[in-house]
């Protein structure tokens, strides 16, 4: 099995075309939601973000904080609210996630109002930019603030396209964002993170690489969890562990042969679905 490093690159045109489309729009935004990942709060960040959104004021949301290993993740909470504001959201339970979210940003932005009302003008609704890298969870977060299905969700990368204006409520608008990525992704181990929970389209990945890095990753990090989700405690024969998870979880052809590629689909989406355990794997 091939053990040697992975160059994961994928910036399909949509995604030029969408910083292009917010840089020209970017006069029209008051404020900026960051959508973070919890379970790879660095490598989820889109690296030229800063420069994409000039000095605008910024939220950052980690999504799926319920999946994530909370020792490790807060500590990068930590350092980014030296900078930012952060609000750690589960977006799978009800809770006043979408009303924290919304009174924050009326409070750092009801300056403009004030201003617009000094001046005799009538108030006019917030407008805040949604952005992240694919499958981080904006869509879904949309739809809890907005308290309806108003933009499309999937958990796979690139569901959304084009960006679309949507109105929450009386006062606040949200330009939605397709996912995107920057054209040469340098740090290794940043691209089979944000490949192994799934912001990287499937269909041009080398599951078998990924399902490697996923193993490995859970050995140094995670054993107890690697234990008790695939009975495994040793891994330095990769094809051991393939052929013992596939026997385990059925992945069996005739004359009881594995079906590798059905081991891979299962780890890769055992990680990306929560099953494996709560999780992070940046450090």
């Amino acid at each position: 099995m091939n053990e040697n490093k992975t160059n994961i690159n994928w910036y399909p045109g949509h995604m030029a075309k969408t910083k292009r489309e917010i840089k020209e729009k970017l006069a029209l935004i008051d404020i900026v939601y960051e959508i973070i990942d919890s379970r790879m709060p660095k490598s989820s960040r889109i690296i030229d973000l800063d420069e994409l959104i000039n000095d605008k004021p910024r939220i950052m949301i980690f999504t799926k904080y319920d999946l994530c290993d909370k020792s490790i993740t807060d500590k990068y909470v930590n350092e980014y609210q030296k900078k930012y504001i952060v609000i750690k959201t589960n977006l799978k339970e009800n809770s006043n996630i979408n009303k924290l979210i919304l009174d924050k940003t009326e409070e750092i932005l009801k300056s403009i109002n004030e201003k617009r009302l000094e001046k005799g003008l009538n108030k006019r609704n917030y407008r805040a930019l949604v952005i992240g890298v694919p499958n981080v969870g904006k869509s879904t977060l949309i739809n809890r603030l907005a308290e309806r299905n108003v933009a499309k969700t999937g958990n796979v990368a690139g569901v959304t396209k084009n960006l679309s204006w949507i109105k929450l409520n009386k006062n606040i608008e949200l330009l939605d964002t397709p996912g995107i990525l920057w054209p040469k992704i340098e740090d290794e181990i940043v691209g089979l993170n944000l490949a192994s929970l799934s912001s990287i389209k499937e269909e041009i990945l080398n599951k078998e690489d990924i399902s490697m890095y996923i193993i490995r990753t859970l050995y140094n990090y995670y054993p107890k969890l690697l234990l008790d989700k695939y009975k495994i405690d040793n891994i330095d024969d990769f094809n051991i562990v393939f052929d013992s998870i596939g026997k385990r979880r059925g992945c069996l052809e005739k004359g009881g042969v594995v079906n590798l590629d059905k081991v891979y689909t299962i780890i890769i989406n055992d990680l990306k679905e929560g099953k494996i355990g709560k999780i992070t794997f940046d450090r």
